[in-house]
């Protein structure tokens, strides 16, 4: 009686094969999330430079000047 159970406690090929491909798509997955954090917190911390810097509008008279263009 042992010896007719002692096979079916363990995973079928088709089992392991579906195990081996739920382990990739959720490497792949984690992968993704990562990736999409990491593009986020880049963007916002490009967004929170851009808010901190201040325009000079001395600049802009500045490069038209170097134009040869009339100033504002």
């Amino acid at each position: 009686m042992t010896s007719a159970t002692l096979p079916l406690s363990a995973p079928t090929q088709a089992e392991r094969g579906l195990l081996r491909l739920a382990a990739r798509l959720t490497a792949y997955v984690e992968h993704r999330i990562d990736r999409r954090a990491t593009k986020r917190s880049l963007a916002l911390d490009l967004l929170r430079e851009q808010q901190a810097r201040r325009n000079d509008p001395r600049t802009v008279d500045h490069l038209l000047a170097q134009m040869g263009l009339n100033r504002r």
